[in-house]
């Protein structure tokens, strides 16, 4: 069983920054994906950002160039930086992991994960 806890969330002006944090129980290098989700009130979870195989990244065009993911493997710990936030990008974000291998252009699908956070809440104003 893996555990994730996400933590960084919380409120900011548009324009600002934030860092959520995700902590993996056991050895990062053992999932596939390791992912952020979000979720606005009312629309369906997508996913943000992903690191694939420990290596190569991926974003969603909302967020490209403005959120890096990043991870800590000594830490086991995953992150993803936000700057430039937008009130768009209000939403509870969660991380999530899979531990088998897939082809990279899965990886926005969050029924394809095998583990998640519980979920930390990012609110940008305008």
């Amino acid at each position: 069983q893996v555990q994730l806890v996400e933590s960084g969330g919380g409120s900011v002006q548009a324009g600002g920054s934030l860092r959520l944090s995700c902590a993996i129980s056991g050895n990062t290098n053992d999932n596939y994906y390791m992912s952020w989700f979000r979720q606005a009130t009312g629309k369906e979870r997508e996913g943000v950002a992903a690191i694939i195989d420990g290596g190569s990244t991926r974003y969603a065009d909302s967020v490209s160039g403005r959120f890096t993911i990043s991870t800590d493997n000594a830490k086991n710990t995953l992150y993803l930086q936000m700057n430039s936030l937008k009130p768009e990008d209000t939403a509870m974000y969660y991380c999530a992991v899979r531990r088998r291998y897939l082809s990279a252009g899965y990886w926005r699908r969050a029924e394809q994960y095998d583990y998640w956070g519980q979920g930390t809440q990012v609110t940008v104003s305008s």
